[in-house]
């Protein structure tokens, strides 16, 4: 299903947008793209294979021994997070290929783009721990084939809103209520992806079909613009709430009127599964579902 001219204008508009206010900012940013400077491999060693001499296209494989993680040197406080990324192909049934922050702490902050195999679509849930408690996944169906091309999976993180997006279009907005007590994310958090078994829990208890395997996604585009958290006594939180950056100005506080357009057509006609309209779990929505 083709996504509405209008809206791939507006995807093409933000993210000129994006890059011009990324070059007026470079100092907050790492200047460069490539996976060795700002990344390391977190586990899975040998599942991990770079595709180019520049380490700017990462393959991440997934066998029936282990899968693989990779993860960022630094933590930061926020930013605008991207990702390149083109799924496992086949059958995919219960393979999760991910990218998310992780503040790795006992009571720890988490922000997810989880992507769930299956045999004839990948769907894609999101969700956010809070001092950690999560339970509030969203589900999206795309629109279009994730494992055929690559495509670019972004996270606006500022003292204001948290917001998802797929290829520039937003597809789920988390504010910062704390004001109506709330949990808002604010550790810092290393970037993460990792390809790994989700039996049991992503396939509604089918198995892998291993004659699939093994599976494969690729990671492309690591250049970081956020800012960097290294624990000096200088370098804290507050710091990266400042309006120096320009994630956190004015423009960002809020998606503008064509942002909501795409983004509502998305809630309308793509959302397969949202914690707010679950009465079961909830009987009376969670107070940040009344206010999103």
């Amino acid at each position: 299903m083709e996504f509405p001219i209008l809206f791939l204008f507006i995807s093409l508009l933000l993210f000129t947008n994006f890059c011009r206010a990324e070059e007026d900012s470079s100092s907050s940013s790492s200047s460069s793209s490539s996976f060795y400077q700002n990344f390391d491999v977190s586990w899975g060693h040998d599942h991990v294979l770079p595709l180019d001499h520049g380490g700017n296209m990462i393959q991440l494989t997934m066998d029936e021994f282990s899968g693989c993680g990779i993860m960022s040197k630094l933590k930061y406080g926020s930013g605008f997070f991207t990702m390149r990324l083109k799924l496992p192909e086949r059958d995919s049934t219960a393979v999760v290929t991910t990218y998310y922050l992780h503040s790795h702490t006992p009571t720890h902050d988490e922000v997810d783009f989880e992507f769930l195999g299956g045999s004839a679509k990948t769907l894609l849930q999101t969700n956010i721990y809070v001092d950690g408690v999560g339970d509030r996944e969203q589900r999206v169906h795309l629109w279009f084939d994730p494992t055929s091309d690559f495509h670019t999976y972004s996270l606006l993180w500022n003292p204001y809103q948290l917001v998802f997006y797929v290829d520039s279009i937003p597809i789920r907005v988390f504010k910062n209520n704390t004001r109506l007590g709330v949990g808002y994310p604010t550790q810092a958090m290393m970037i993460e992806g990792t390809l790994w078994n989700g039996e049991g829990w992503a396939s509604n208890g089918k198995p892998i079909n291993w004659r699939y395997g093994p599976f494969k996604a690729i990671y492309e585009g690591f250049k970081i613009v956020g800012c960097p958290l290294n624990g000096g006594p200088t370098n804290s939180s507050r710091d990266c709430e400042s309006s120096k950056y320009w994630w956190n100005g004015e423009t960002y506080k809020a998606l503008d009127p064509k942002q909501l357009r795409s983004y509502q057509h998305v809630r309308r006609k793509y959302v397969n599964y949202d914690y707010c309209r679950d009465r079961r779990r909830y009987p009376k929505a969670p107070v940040e579902c009344q206010e999103q």
